[in-house]
């Protein structure tokens, strides 16, 4: 029996309070609790590797074969790589590599426990190899499955309702300090999956429990073994004034703009999936040389080293809001362009999340825009991760806690500047959508034959 989604555990007309009064209520909170443990951990192990691998791929290897740095050509034979890992994972291995990330963040459904392999392999190769997305789909993805093989493992037959339950705590526990906070990946979630209703929080308790143990393994980890955080953090955030009426209507002009900009980005995406899902394997390398061409570009106009547009940018962004000032707003514009590029082409063949390059294109072009009066560094920076992040996403709560918690103080100061950019840009980006395909006419539809004696 395969698992539902946790929308699907919520579908059923239930009585919550009866729910959880129950022992199989308890069993669920506290099994939730114990693989928050062994799947934090395993996610904090997989960010190391990533994260290792990254060096060694781009500052180990060219010392090692005599360069004085990183040349900037250099993404490009690694990228051809990737393409190459990617499309034989997902050719071969079961699950299809994970979620097409052209399609936008989906939690539905958990993948078996015999996806886990291809979806860690097309991840770790699209990642550390300098495509342009990020590690939260896998890790929901990676977390999801492997609570949902533990509890198949326990108890083969529990009930779907449940196992669909334990297996978004999983993903609650597998990104639970991902995004900066255990609240932002839980709502993230929430927003992502649908929940809703007078069944949300008791299907919500449980990731939250995860998520809440999975935050204090990751901290742990932190502290024992020394590697990093692995976090959505930034050190240095430039004081900010309260919101005028000037940075008001930017807001509204960054919403507009995004919005345009994510839907051209998703388009163009989805137009060049299509292309790649027919020939998998030489596009995907041709689009892995594409993304490592994008970066040389940058570097040659700009004279940055071309990592500023690979990655998935959540560990550029700390550095891109301390050095605002070291960039012009040209610089800002080429980077834009470039990695909304790269971004577009990397979502057409890899393996990984949207949310992360979302997250550094609208804070490239939130400070491009602070370069005008009326908007300081700050404000611009916050307006633009939010506007852009819920164009790609069309997540706008979660949307607004990413934009201002990643900020501290000046996150609150703000808020209501990014409110509005957000609305703006989830407005534009539902109107801009294409209307989804209906079903035929009832008129056409063939009357059913009866059935044969």
């Amino acid at each position: 029996m395969s698992a539902g989604t946790p929308a699907e555990a919520t579908a059923a007309p239930q009585d919550p309070l009866a729910i959880v009064r129950t022992r199989g209520y308890v069993s669920v909170l506290v099994v939730s609790a114990l693989l928050g443990v062994p799947i934090s951990a395993g996610a904090y192990g997989f960010l190391v590797l990533v994260s290792e691998l990254q060096s060694l791929v781009f500052n180990d290897l060219p010392k090692g074969l005599g360069f004085h740095g990183t040349p900037d050509w250099w993404a490009i034979p690694p990228l051809a790589v990737a393409g190459v890992l990617v499309a034989l994972t997902i050719r071969y291995l079961p699950g299809s590599g994970g979620h097409k990330p052209a399609e936008g963040l989906k939690t539905g459904g958990t993948p078996s426990f015999a996806a886990v392999p291809g979806v860690a392999i097309a991840a770790i190769a699209s990642l550390s190899l300098g495509v342009v997305l990020g590690p939260e789909a896998p890790l929901i993805a990676l977390g999801g499955g492997l609570a949902v093989g533990a509890v198949r493992l326990l108890k083969r037959n529990a009930a779907p309702s449940a196992v669909a339950v334990i297996g978004a705590a999983g993903s609650f526990a597998a990104i639970s300090e991902l995004l900066g906070s255990p609240l932002v990946g839980a709502f993230l979630l929430m927003e992502a999956s649908g929940l809703g209703g007078p069944m949300m929080g008791v299907v919500l308790v449980p990731g939250l429990l995860s998520a809440g143990v999975g935050s204090l393994i990751f901290t742990g980890l932190d502290a024992w073994t020394g590697l990093g955080t692995y976090s959505l953090t930034l050190t240095h955030v430039p004081a900010t004034e309260r919101p005028t009426v000037g940075a008001f209507a930017w807001a509204i002009v960054a919403g507009v703009v995004a919005a345009l900009l994510g839907e051209a980005i998703r388009r163009s995406s989805l137009t060049l999936q299509g292309l790649v899902d027919r020939h998998r394997l030489p596009l995907s390398v041709l689009m892995g040389l594409v993304i490592g061409v994008i970066g040389l570009l940058y570097a040659v106009i700009t004279g940055r080293p071309a990592t500023g547009v690979l990655f998935s940018g959540q560990d550029g962004l700390g550095p891109l809001l301390a050095d605002s000032a070291g960039y012009t707003a040209a610089t800002l514009i080429v980077l834009l362009v470039c990695k909304s590029l790269a971004y577009c082409v990397s979502m057409s063949a890899f393996r990984g999340g949207p949310v992360f390059p979302a997250v550094f294109v609208g804070a490239a072009g939130g400070l491009a825009l602070s370069h005008l009066p009326g908007l300081g560094t700050t404000a611009g920076f916050a307006i633009g991760i939010g506007a852009m992040t819920v164009a790609m996403l069309k997540l706008p709560m979660t949307s607004v806690l990413l934009a201002t918690l990643l900020l501290g103080t000046a996150g609150l100061t703000v808020m209501p500047l990014v409110i509005v950019a957000v609305v703006m840009a989830y407005v534009g980006t539902l109107r801009l959508a294409r209307p989804p395909a209906g079903p035929p006419p009832a008129q056409a539809r063939p009357t059913p034959a009866a059935p044969a004696a």
